[in-house]
């Protein structure tokens, strides 16, 4: 629970700093940094903790770091190219969905009785945030949703084929590492304009590369080792409140009525899972 509330915290926040970092840079520059950056923070840690460095098989690390870590960061940062940071990105956070469809198919999960209550409520929510009828650009939409899709079959492919005995730090800064490689060569051949190296940006580039990149994708590693996928990307929706919290907060952007609902319906989702894990919880 408490790494879920840092993750959720930390990931909701980094929204709004993503918005102010594209001020300054093309999406893909940043992403590449932000992910280089926060594998070489993680490598740090191994070392300086004296875990090992290295890892037994590499094989789910090339694989998460090329769809998890490259592929989502692309798309989503490719849907705020083309749309802008408004309520399009928040379309990856169909991911929950998604993710409930891939948990039962492919490792057998599958949502019970009161759960589907908070399934249907937390839909509810995140569509009047997202208000789908009043979308700016249906092509940055789609690549957003595609976005969350290929998040959450990632997630469930590493509930599918864990690594056990891996440290979640190491396998974490080395699926980063895969994914920078990626990014790198992406940004490459496809960015258009400099970075400019405001102090603004440097701050966002920092709180992007340590908080967001590298303690939140150990965390989300650490959780979903520890939590059925279904209930870990359904808690993720708490993301996208602090997201329009966040960007109310500090840029001004005041959340319509609806949007207010929407966050309501989540939060009282989210409650609602809460109570019946710890119901389920005591029972055992």
């Amino acid at each position: 629970m408490a790494a879920l509330v840092a993750m959720v915290l930390i990931w909701g926040y980094s929204w709004v700093v993503m918005k102010i970092a594209l001020r300054h840079a093309h999406p893909f520059d940043f992403a590449a940094w932000r992910v280089g950056l926060g594998s070489a923070f993680l490598f740090l840690l191994v070392k300086l903790t004296g875990r090992k460095l290295l890892l037994p098989r590499y094989r789910m690390a090339v694989l998460l770091g090329c769809t998890q870590v490259a592929l989502f960061v692309a798309l989503s940062h490719f849907a705020l190219l083309k749309a802008g940071p408004g309520k399009t990105s928040v379309l990856v956070f169909t991911m929950p969905f998604w993710m409930i469809v891939f948990a039962h198919f492919l490792i057998g999960e599958r949502m019970r009785g009161t759960q589907w209550i908070a399934v249907a409520i937390a839909f509810a929510g995140l569509t009047l945030i997202v208000a789908p009828w009043d979308l700016t650009s249906v092509y940055g939409s789609l690549l957003a949703v595609a976005g969350g899709a290929v998040w959450a079959i990632s997630a469930v492919m590493s509930k599918r084929w864990p690594t056990p005995g891996t440290d979640p730090l190491t396998f974490t800064a080395w699926q980063l590492l895969f994914g920078a490689i990626v990014l790198a060569a992406l940004a490459a051949t496809t960015s258009d304009r400099p970075i400019e190296w405001t102090h603004e940006y440097i701050y966002a580039l920092a709180f992007s590369t340590i908080a967001a990149t590298a303690i939140g994708w150990w965390l989300w590693t650490y959780i979903l080792q520890n939590t059925p996928a279904g209930i870990a990307g359904l808690n993720s929706l708490g993301i996208p409140v602090v997201a329009v919290m966040s960007s109310w907060v500090q840029l001004g952007e005041r959340p319509p009525g609806l949007e207010l609902a929407g966050m309501l319906l989540i939060g009282f989702a989210l409650a609602l899972l809460a109570w019946l894990n710890l119901r389920n919880a005591a029972r055992t």
